[in-house]
């Protein structure tokens, strides 16, 4: 079975990396959708609700949501999987990627990097800007599914 690892903080998930998602379903018979865990960082969502949201949003059963913590390839080497893919916006992201993954193929040769470039429609589409603009009551609509619009409205009205 082709498996490919999608890894990201999704904090929150986009319409860009469910276009992302559905479109490595094409290629692969199935995507672990891995929410990293950072302890340096402070999430809008908790890793737990992080998974629910790309649950809700994805429901396709060739889709696994999980998480780690630590090294990528480490956990792509506990999980038996060696293709790590990547979802490129802009020509300014293809130059930390592109550092990722060769460090990745420096530390677990056996692990490949798979780039897609994000569709036309997302590709000014980020999480940090999600999250920025939703801050400041601006209409995220039409940038995330409907259910982490629903939350993260709730969340910023608790906080207002």
């Amino acid at each position: 079975m082709r498996t490919a690892i999608y890894p990201g903080s999704f904090d929150p998930l986009t319409n860009g990396h469910l276009s992302i998602i559905q479109r490595a379903l094409q290629m692969f018979d199935r995507v672990i959708v891995a929410v990293a865990v950072n302890p340096k960082k402070v999430p809008l969502f908790s890793e737990e609700e992080r998974k629910q949201l790309i649950l809700d949003a994805c429901q396709d059963p060739r889709v696994e949501v999980d998480a780690f913590h630590g090294l990528l390839v480490e956990y792509a080497n506990r999980r038996g999987v060696n293709v790590i893919l990547r979802g490129l916006r802009a020509v300014s992201d293809f130059e930390y990627e592109f550092q990722l993954a060769n460090m990745n193929r420096k530390l677990a040769p056996g692990i490949e990097t798979v780039f897609m470039m994000t569709g036309e429609d997302y590709f000014y589409v980020s999480s940090q800007l999600v999250r920025e603009v939703a801050s400041f009551g601006g209409n995220v609509e039409g940038l995330v599914p409907p259910n982490v619009l629903k939350v993260l409205r709730a969340k910023y009205a608790k906080q207002g």
